[in-house]
């Protein structure tokens, strides 16, 4: 992390999705493993960038809030999701300063990271705090340095589950874990190679008030 002003996050974000004219069309499996049994309900999906995530959830039935920095990459999603009902609705928020309105059934921060400075817990947090009664947040972080990542220090420290929990803050009572691990899995990267990675999963949900 830097001391990068929130315009030096957002021009290096639009020059990334300005230069990549294809990739996201997959969604991220553990996004999906969750969802899948999951009834539809409404959806905020996390710096949606190439908006695979948002897409699988819109065809699944989800009604998804899809947020990003880059009003490229809003823009592109925008122009992807024509055809889904109005199921997908863009976004353009620099978390640091703005965050959707609504309550959600499920809220996906998938590989929530950034060269910047950002107060991700607080982000994350106001997430937790933006589920309906039930909902669910779930995180999934990096675990592992893939070769394609774009962070090849091998230095760098990836908070384990219960470490991100903690620096959360969350109240247990309120907020339950029903999962926090760490699987491995063999990943494609943008090139087509191959690598066996680790993720870092945190599943927390908002209790029912009737509960």
């Amino acid at each position: 992390m830097t001391g990068h002003s929130p315009g030096d996050a957002e021009s290096f974000w639009e020059r990334h999705y300005r230069a990549r004219r294809s990739g996201g069309e997959r969604v991220n499996p553990l996004l999906a493993e969750i969802a899948e049994p999951l009834r539809p309900g409404l959806a905020l999906d996390l710096g949606c960038g190439a908006g695979g995530d948002t897409l699988w959830l819109a065809r699944h039935g989800w009604r998804v809030t899809a947020v990003d920095i880059s009003p490229t990459a809003v823009d592109r999603l925008r122009d992807r999701a024509r055809g889904l009902d109005g199921r997908v609705t863009g976004e353009r928020h620099d978390l640091a300063r703005s965050f959707p309105t609504g309550a959600f059934d499920l809220i996906s921060a998938q590989y929530f990271h950034t060269p910047f400075t950002l107060d991700r817990a607080h982000v994350l947090r106001t997430a937790a705090h933006a589920l309906a009664p039930g909902g669910l947040l779930l995180i999934v972080d990096h675990g592992s340095t893939a070769p394609w990542s774009w962070n090849q220090d091998p230095d760098t420290h990836y908070p384990t589950p219960g470490e991100v929990a903690a620096e959360l803050g969350l109240d247990p009572d309120q907020w339950p874990v029903p999962r926090a691990d760490m699987p491995r899995r063999r990943a494609v990267g943008p090139g087509g190679q191959t690598a066996t990675i680790t993720d870092n999963v945190l599943l927390i949900q908002r209790r029912d008030r009737r509960s």
